[in-house]
């Protein structure tokens, strides 16, 4: 399966930032044992009531799931996801239409997830966590680029997967 570099790249850049941002997380919050850089802005503007704070959400009851980390399962996800980006690249053309089928399906997970996130922050805490922003914010744009290279005539992947 040939790829171009940009679509590599395109196919990647979400899932290095939303990693980022988590490890960021996990790295500030469980090892050191404060908060990640850039966390409050007290006298900050709010967005639909919700203030910067990533205190409140990243210390709240909504912050893990049976005492695993979202943050933690956030980079378990990203990094699957850039596995299967991987494994697209470099299997045979056969496989990657499985491969690719997946790593839709994976995006979509991570998708419907994000919508019960944003809904936590603004409605429930009230509050803003910016790492979660980031995280929230490539999941998106990362589905939107995988969908695109899917039904996108131009795309070099779908034309070496599907014909």
């Amino acid at each position: 399966m040939r790829a171009t570099r940009s679509e590599v790249a395109i196919l990647t850049a979400m899932s290095i930032i939303g990693l980022a941002s988590s490890l960021i997380v996990i790295y500030e919050l469980n090892v050191l044992g404060t908060l990640p850089p850039l966390c409050t802005l007290p006298n900050g503007p709010s967005l639909f009531g919700a203030k910067l704070n990533c205190a409140k959400v990243l210390l709240s009851s909504y912050s893990d799931i049976e005492g695993v980390s979202l943050d933690l399962l956030a980079a378990i996800w990203f990094i699957v996801n850039l596995a299967l980006v991987v494994a697209l690249v470099t299997v045979r053309k056969s496989v990657a239409k499985a491969i690719f089928r997946i790593l839709f399906a994976w995006r979509f997970f991570g998708l419907a997830i994000v919508p019960y996130l944003i809904y936590l922050e603004f409605v429930v805490l009230h509050s803003i966590c910016l790492y979660c922003t980031i995280m929230h914010g490539a999941i998106i744009v990362d589905f939107i680029i995988v969908t695109f290279l899917v039904f996108a005539d131009k795309s070099k992947i779908k034309r070496d997967i599907f014909g």
